[in-house]
């Protein structure tokens, strides 16, 4: 049994400066670095680095970054049989600024990713059957995540969204086929149409994400928690003090530990947890991939910590 995650591979390209840029305006970085990136890659890796058995589905370009892209995901154990290289177009990009208090701005090119589509899916339909879970995001097309998430429903397996980027669109259709649904506040607050802020807030978020189909709401506040909705509960769990270098991928690293975690057969309420941890290991150090805790680093953090 493994996990499947299908979504988006990118070629993160980080600058860091003092503060993020306001319109208009134009300041010296301190720092530049390049590293593999991408929501559905970093989950991925964040998976194969627990030790978890992970395969991708998704494209690369045949040119920028692609060949580099596939070695990276392999060597972090990540099976890549079933990601294709598309000669057509460029593998994904991120732009991506983080300021000296580890917040960041984001520009994403999708290149390849955007073309991901049907053929992709049918690539990803045979390999549901002996997997635990199916792991998506929203960096590809929005009708490829719905065609991905009805074959995870046909081989009735986990199906994980992360809805990141934001969006307040998503079709009605999809909600019922997420068994998982984990925005962090401003993702959750563009699905449902109110400001979420604060626990309260992320309590009625998820009470309306059910209400439209999903059968668990995991809403991330950053350091203010965790707040998780079901039908028979709702429950908090405290955010992990750490020092905050650079919060890229802390939401992907949440999302691999909370899989992880169920996928070793835990209850919900320890996947959070699982998802915390991970999360919060992600933002002490910089960069999506390159900040992603292995086993041995997360089990020590876990059992100082819990």
């Amino acid at each position: 049994m493994s996990i499947i995650v299908f979504g988006s591979i990118n070629i993160d390209l980080v600058a860091t400066a003092p503060h993020l840029p306001t319109s208009g305006e134009t300041l010296l970085g301190n720092d530049f670095f390049q590293v593999p990136g991408g929501k559905g890659a970093n989950q991925a890796v964040a998976l194969a680095r627990l030790g978890i058995p992970t395969q991708m589905v998704g494209r690369v370009g045949s040119q920028g970054f692609g060949a580099e892209l596939l070695n990276n995901l392999q060597t972090a154990g990540v099976q890549t049989e079933n990601i294709l290289l598309d000669e057509t177009v460029s593998s994904g990009i991120a732009i991506i600024i983080v300021d000296d208090a580890g917040q960041n701005q984001i520009v994403v090119i999708p290149g390849a990713n955007g073309k991901v589509n049907q053929a992709d899916v049918e690539r990803l339909s045979p390999l549901l059957p002996t997997a635990k879970a199916l792991l998506l995001q929203l960096e590809i097309p929005l009708s490829a995540v719905v065609a991905a998430a009805k074959a995870g429903r046909n081989a009735n397996i986990t199906v994980i969204l992360d809805p990141a980027p934001a969006q307040s669109n998503l079709p009605a259709e999809l909600y019922p086929l997420v068994d998982i649904i984990t925005p962090n506040e401003v993702e959750a607050g563009q699905l449902v149409g109110f400001a979420v802020d604060s626990p309260e807030s992320a309590a009625k978020a998820g009470a309306v994400l059910l209400q439209k189909g999903v059968k668990s709401a995991i809403v991330k506040l950053g350091a203010k928690g965790v707040v998780c909705t079901t039908t028979e509960e709702t429950f908090f769990v405290p955010a992990f003090s750490v020092n905050v270098v650079d919060t890229v991928a802390a939401g992907d690293a949440f999302n691999g530990g909370l899989a992880a975690a169920l996928y070793t057969g835990m209850t919900l309420h320890q996947a959070v947890i699982w998802g915390a941890t991970a999360g919060a290991l992600a933002t002490t150090k910089l960069g999506a991939q390159t900040s992603l805790p292995d086993r041995f680093t997360f089990e020590a953090f876990l059992k100082e910590k819990v």
